[in-house]
């Protein structure tokens, strides 16, 4: 069973720069980047931009064993619906594929890593924007407002 829990935006929101990205942490405390991908006890999800991140939603769910049963990835995979990437201790070579096929970037990082410190540097990579897979994600997750800024412009022929 999964449980999930999502954060409402409020319009005064801090702006946290566009385009903002989620960005997704395989973590057992909430704090830290501590767990493998395909046993994750939970993520927690963030909108990054260059001016600052926001606590989107928490996923829980049911215990997994690393035990290289694949049907246990297809719930992780869709609670990723809409990320960027996902940070985690560790992950298998056939969830790295399906993840990159979902264009969700997978980041190894060391065993509790701060959450805090991890979203500090994505910040920085999205004011940047010179990492491959932030170049990536910035090309395809744009600010769908550009449109309107794009017609309310004066255009000559």
């Amino acid at each position: 069973m999964t449980t999930r829990l999502a954060i409402v935006p409020r319009p005064e929101a801090e702006d946290l720069g566009r385009p903002a990205l989620k960005i997704a942490f395989a973590t057992g405390d909430r704090r830290h980047v501590d767990q493998h991908f395909g046993s994750a006890d939970s993520f927690v999800m963030y909108a990054v931009g260059a001016n600052g991140h926001a606590f989107v939603e928490a996923v829980r769910f049911a215990s997994a064993l690393q035990d290289g049963n694949e049907d246990k990835l297809a719930e992780r995979m869709n609670a990723l619906e809409g990320c960027a990437a996902v940070y985690v201790q560790a992950v298998g070579s056939s969830a790295i594929q399906r993840l990159l096929g979902m264009g969700v970037q997978p980041i190894k990082v060391m065993p509790g890593t701060p959450i805090a410190d991890a979203l500090k540097a994505v910040r920085r990579e999205i004011a940047a924007a010179t990492t491959p897979w932030i170049a990536r994600a910035l090309r395809i997750h744009k600010d769908p407002s550009r449109f309107e800024a794009m017609s309310a412009e004066d255009w000559d022929e």
